[in-house]
């Protein structure tokens, strides 16, 4: 690929959608740090709202005080980890947030290396050379299902289980991420979306958008007005990083 400098760009944007009265994702994001985390909140009440704002400010804390020496992937696990720990103590201590908890997917990048980190069924896609890939797995009871043969895809989305997620973060005191490595080229964007997207809006859609001459910000204002349009019935977040 050869050893021309990479480096980073992205944008973001959130939407309640048209049927949740409030919007239980965050995200938040630091080109400086090479850090962009997006988290889609579970729990009555207010509860998701707290679970993901508590998770996505501890990562982007923990990762952007890390120290200039320290291997990057171990430090977004430890970061994971601590994102945990503080959601799920939080909920132990007030108990109009017992039981909450949070999606999470994490992308880091170094240069030409990335790391993607996710819980949950919050999805990284990666578009490159027109080409769209979904590189995380999806921890939910029909995602499973299909991958072991027992469900098809279009079984997946009309059944009633689609909202079981098999693994959150904060709901249990500890919790392990799935970890892809890549290796970035110029001209690769990464997708981060929370399930309100790709609910709405199926994967040649959402190449389509993602392939158009517009700014990233126009981007991502694209696929929200597209989820919208086909339903909106769940919150919809989507960060998208290029390497330029």
């Amino acid at each position: 690929m050869g050893t021309a400098l990479v480096h980073y760009t992205a944008a973001a944007a959130s939407d309640k959608g048209r049927k949740r009265p409030s919007n239980e994702d965050a995200f938040g994001f630091s080109v400086e740090h090479g850090v962009f985390v997006l988290c889609d909140g579970m729990g009555g009440a207010a509860a998701g709202e707290v679970a993901s704002s508590v998770a996505v400010n501890e990562i982007l804390r923990r990762l952007s005080q890390r120290a200039a020496d320290a291997p990057l992937l171990a430090a977004a696990e430890e970061a994971i980890y601590s994102a945990n720990e503080a959601v799920h103590k939080r909920a132990q201590h007030e108990r109009k947030l017992r039981g909450m908890g949070t999606t999470m997917v994490l992308v880091v990048v170094n240069e030409h290396r990335a790391w993607v980190l996710n819980i949950g069924d919050s999805r990284c896609y990666l578009l490159r050379g027109g080409h769209l890939r979904q590189i995380t797995l999806d921890h939910s009871l029909v995602e499973e299902q299909v991958r072991e043969g027992r469900m098809s895809p279009e079984e997946a989305l009309r059944s009633p289980l689609r909202n079981v997620i098999t693994r959150a973060l904060g709901t249990h005191g500890t919790v392990t991420p799935d970890v892809f490595a890549i290796e970035t080229e110029p001209g690769d964007l990464f997708l981060l979306c929370s399930d309100g997207l790709t609910r709405e809006i199926d994967d040649r859609e959402i190449a389509s958008l993602l392939g158009l001459d517009l700014p990233l910000d126009e981007k991502c204002n694209r696929l929200l007005t597209a989820a919208n349009q086909a339903g909106g019935h769940d919150n919809i977040t989507c960060i998208l990083v290029r390497a330029e």
